[in-house]
């Protein structure tokens, strides 16, 4: 995901709409948010939507295996250097727009207790213990078969027999415990996503009310049970509260005992209310890539232990320690849900072999699996001379590289790969606001064999800005693709 973006205050949030009703006072979500996602805002029941996704500024455009966001400056602490690189991961996630929890405040940086000090060490490659919601490379999710979905309107989410959806929730974190706490949320706190349901809902429901809708999806008149992926994008706000914003910000905001607290009490409330269904959470598009460019994950300063000594107390105090923490935390409190880290290596044509060594000292092996990008935006649009004249049409040769990376990752920490935000073009559009050409659904249902061999378990499907093609505008390809991978049987998890 390519971080550099313009960020639409209402973006990223997803958007809902409440009608009187019973408890959930009748909601008619129209959840649009989202970084990464770019149609993060796209999530339930909305229109295209600019999206969360669609935080990313139209001009950036990379992939997280791929090139870094655009603006990306090498001199700059916790940005990527930039490869210029095309390849797997798209970086313009779309991510919603940017609103800021009320009552916000910051203080002064907190100390590293000397106990739990980064560690210059690698992290170790024992086996990760078992979870509830993870997956072999024979299986994922429940499923033994590749996974299809993506990001829709709730209107295409039975056009096909589609296995998931996605959605992004990022926001700055509630300022108090009250907020996780109150029985209805209030009107000044319609920033945080806990409460982008509306006053007239109880904190949380923008999460137990979407994974009602999935589980309630059907198919042709009968029930088709879907799954949700969330993708937790906060801590792209966490870095304006820093003062900086992505990267630099994002680095300085987990090394403040204040702010990471926030994060992550806001990360628990987020898992107590996904509690025992079986999602899917794809931790911090684009961060990771941050930390990396800053080198090894054990020696960027995070204030874990001090921030939630309750659930990581014996974690290291660093970017490394901080992910195991959140993978820690996710198996705790939601036991059935798969957690995987987003893969965001901009340099991986060149550097593989480091991203390897990187997501081990994450400890991507302790997750469930590995979540991707293909590209941030159509290729039509790149191909535009005022977005670049970039070629990001994939080649046989293309999809073999990028697969073989997948591949390599997977092997690395022992665990299945999903592409996400995948380009929605096809051949038969024509190149206008979401009607933009790429060849990557057609690609992949073509080449099944090929993405199951390298580890891939799922492709989820969706905008990474709000000018890009969708499952709405793609004139029924994805649908009747799906349709046509499912009435064939599917293919195998290897």
């Amino acid at each position: 995901m390519s971080r550099g973006r313009s960020r639409g205050s209402s973006a990223h949030r997803s958007v809902w709409a409440a009608v009187a009703v019973v408890s959930v006072v009748g909601l008619v979500a129209a959840c649009a948010s989202s970084p990464h996602q770019q149609a993060a805002g796209a999530s339930v029941g909305t229109s295209t939507s600019t999206s969360a996704g669609a935080e990313t500024p139209a001009t950036s455009a990379t992939s997280d295996g791929g090139s870094p966001p655009a603006g990306a400056s090498s001199s700059t602490a916790g940005t990527p250097t930039a490869s210029g690189s095309s390849t797997p991961g798209a970086n313009g996630h779309a991510a919603g727009g940017t609103s800021s929890a009320p009552g916000s405040t910051t203080t002064g940086k907190g100390t590293v207790p000397s106990s739990h000090a980064p560690s210059s060490s690698a992290a170790s490659s024992t086996a990760p213990p078992p979870s509830g919601g993870g997956g072999s490379t024979t299986g994922f999710a429940g499923s033994s078969t590749i996974l299809i979905g993506g990001m829709m309107e709730q209107a295409s989410k039975s056009a096909a027999p589609f296995d998931v959806q996605y959605a992004y929730l990022h926001s700055q974190p509630a300022p108090s415990s009250d907020y996780y706490t109150a029985s209805r949320c209030q009107a000044s706190w319609s920033g945080w996503w806990g409460c982008w349901t509306g006053d007239t809902t109880a904190p949380g429901t923008q999460v137990t009310y979407t994974d009602s809708q999935a589980a309630q999806a059907t198919y042709k008149g009968s029930p088709h049970p879907q799954k949700m992926l969330w993708s937790w994008y906060s801590l792209r706000d966490l870095g304006d509260l820093a003062g900086q914003g992505d990267g630099p910000g994002e680095v300085q905001a987990i090394n403040r005992v204040d702010l990471l607290t926030r994060y992550l009490n806001d990360y628990r409330f987020f898992l107590q209310k996904v509690g025992t269904r079986h999602d899917m959470v794809d931790l911090e598009p684009d961060f990771w890539g941050y930390v990396r460019s800053l080198g090894n994950p054990h020696q960027v300063a995070a204030q874990v232990s001090a921030a939630n000594p309750t659930d990581c107390g014996s974690q290291e105090n660093s970017a490394a320690g901080l992910a195991r923490c959140l993978i820690a935390m996710t198996h705790k409190y939601a036991p059935n849900t798969a957690v995987g880290l987003h893969l965001t290596c901009w340099d991986w044509q060149t550097s593989t072999s480091k991203c390897v060594t990187d997501y081990q000292s994450l400890g991507a092996q302790n997750a469930d699996f590995l979540v991707t990008d293909v590209s941030d935006r159509d290729a039509g649009w790149y191909a535009l001379p005022a977005h670049g004249s970039r070629d990001m049409f994939w080649t046989d040769q293309k999809a073999a590289a990028a697969l073989s990376f997948y591949k390599t990752m997977s092997q690395a920490v022992g665990k299945p790969i999903v592409l996400w935000q995948i380009p929605l073009g096809n051949s038969a559009q024509n190149n206008t606001r979401n009607h933009y050409k790429d060849d990557k659904v057609d690609w992949f249902f073509s080449h099944m064999n090929q993405v199951a061999d390298a580890h891939v378990a799922g492709l989820l499907f969706g905008p990474g800005q709000e000018e890009q093609t969708t499952v709405e505008t793609d004139g029924g390809n994805l649908a009747s693709k799906t349709i046509a991978y499912r009435a064939s049987g599917g293919v195998a998890i290897k």
